[in-house]
């Protein structure tokens, strides 16, 4: 094989494995805002638990202080019927007794409820405590990994960009020249296979004698329909049968 289309082959994938590290850092700000996102999801079921506590709370003192007012009235009506003077009078107050008194047999039954969703929210937000520390666990730990990550994919930019230098250095400079040209105009993937008369990558079929000339590997070849550099790969020939 031609020694500059053999360095080609390499410094694409070089260069294509950069693209890769390069993307996957990009990305990672990405995630890193889904794991925040997740994070302040638990958060806010925790919040939303703990604010239905605190409105059945405040509906509870709420309840108890009209049970306290009715508890007082009817009191004061159950002394004021010990002086009432007349039949109608009697009726009159015996009546705001039994109000007063439905509504506090009302009250009671409300403080139930109440008392009943109280512990209800207790253990919801219990659950959602526990759910919410389970997450930030796993959180952190995908948040370590993503920065272990991030220092392994830039450690490894450094490396293939001094493994490139060097490849790119023991290149001509003309057909570096194209390399270059052909990648800046085809998002970065400079050559392209030939394999069964046609390009790989745009899979335009070439004239007969142009693949003819790419299986030689000893020439710079371009596509005639994207302009990629051309190789061949033979086939591989299966290694003969040891007989017994």
């Amino acid at each position: 094989m031609l020694p500059d289309l053999e360095h080609l082959i390499h410094l694409q994938e070089l260069d294509s494995a950069a693209d890769r590290a390069r993307r996957r850092i990009a990305d990672i700000p990405a995630v890193q805002q889904s794991l925040e996102a997740r994070s302040a999801a638990r958060a806010a079921a925790v919040q939303a638990v703990k604010d239905r506590i605190a409105a059945t709370t405040a509906s509870r003192r709420d309840v108890e202080k009209e049970v306290a007012a009715v508890q007082t009235r009817l009191s004061k009506y159950k002394e004021q019927l010990m002086s009432v003077k007349t039949n109608k009078e009697f009726t009159a107050m015996q009546h705001e007794i039994a109000t007063a008194e439905g509504l506090v047999r009302s009250y009671d039954d409300r403080l139930l409820e109440l008392m009943e969703a109280a512990d209800q929210e207790a253990a919801e937000l219990k659950a959602a405590e526990a759910a919410m520390k389970s997450e930030q666990a796993d959180i952190a730990r995908d948040e370590k990994a993503l920065e272990a990550e991030r220092e392994t994919r830039e450690g490894e930019l450094q490396r293939l960009a001094s493994e490139r230098e060097a490849v790119a250095s023991s290149i001509s400079r003309d057909v570096m020249a194209i390399y270059i040209r052909v990648a800046h105009g085809r998002r970065g993937l400079a050559l392209a296979e030939a394999r069964g008369g046609l390009c790989v990558v745009c899979h335009v079929r070439m004239r007969p004698q142009v693949f003819n000339q790419v299986r030689r590997n000893d020439g710079i070849n371009q596509c005639e329909s994207c302009t990629r550099i051309l190789y061949y790969v033979p086939p591989v020939t299966p290694a003969p049968a040891i007989e017994n």
